[in-house]
């Protein structure tokens, strides 16, 4: 596993529509925070890169060959920059909370996470991988991997 440079700023984003950032992530928070996990969702708590304070977003938990992953489908949002600072943050469902670590892959290290995380949550998120499927070949997510961080979870040491 190979850790990748930061990219710089223009970098791909999507930003999330009104019903998005109002409605369902707001929803799916709010049953987080009750303890129900839809879908492997977590609550993602992480620290501000300028501010320090702590920041909140739901996120989609990927277990893949016993190594848990964080995908950003819509490219290099905040929680994004944010984990990238700090090098750390807090996973929540309910009461429970985990500390750990994320180590950026490299996009080389990215096709079989993105198509276990497109066969996961497709019909949630599909429509922002530019057409490509769970049923792409290495090259073809290999091609866009740049513009889909991922994150290893790893435990505190």
């Amino acid at each position: 596993m190979t850790t990748q440079p930061i990219p710089e700023p223009s970098a791909r984003y999507l930003e999330p529509g009104w019903f998005t950032r109002h409605v369902f992530n707001r929803a799916v928070a709010t049953l987080t925070r009750a303890g129900i996990s839809v879908l492997g969702s977590r609550q993602l708590r992480v620290r501000g890169r300028t501010s320090g304070e702590w920041r909140t977003v739901p996120v989609n938990l990927l277990t893949h060959e016993a190594t848990r992953y964080l995908v950003a489908p819509r490219g290099t949002t905040q929680w994004v920059r944010n984990l990238r600072a700090a090098g750390t943050g807090e996973l929540r469902v309910g009461r429970r909370s985990e500390a750990f670590r994320a180590v950026e892959l490299a996009d080389d290290d990215k096709p079989a996470v993105l198509r276990a995380y497109l066969r996961r949550w497709k019909a949630e998120i599909g429509v922002f991988f530019e057409g490509v499927g769970p049923n792409a070949s290495d090259d073809e997510l290999r091609a866009i991997a740049a513009g889909y961080p991922v994150f290893v979870v790893l435990p505190l040491d």
